[in-house]
């Protein structure tokens, strides 16, 4: 018979696993990896090309480019927060 507290474990691994099988894989091997939550590869590039846009549209008088640069620059700000999927209060 098992103990309780080896159910709750156990339904906790199981719920890693499903959640994010990448960081549950690095756990179990031993080998680190960020959780998905704190890997911000995406808010990166997506800064990158707004800056990109941004120093752009500012080299060639193009407001389009600008307007996009912010645009994309305000879209990345909230990327960066590793809470973002959380409901506020």
């Amino acid at each position: 018979m098992r103990q309780p507290d080896e159910e709750h474990l156990i339904d906790l691994a199981a719920r890693l696993e499903r959640d994010d099988p990448r960081f549950a894989h690095a756990l179990g091997s031993g080998r680190p990896a960020r959780p998905r939550e704190y890997r911000r590869t995406g808010a990166w590039g997506t800064l990158t090309v707004a800056l990109a846009l941004l120093t752009s549209g500012m080299a060639l008088p193009e407001g389009i480019l600008v307007a996009a640069g912010l645009v994309l620059a305000g879209i990345a700000g909230p990327l960066f927060d590793p809470h973002r999927d959380r409901p506020q209060r």
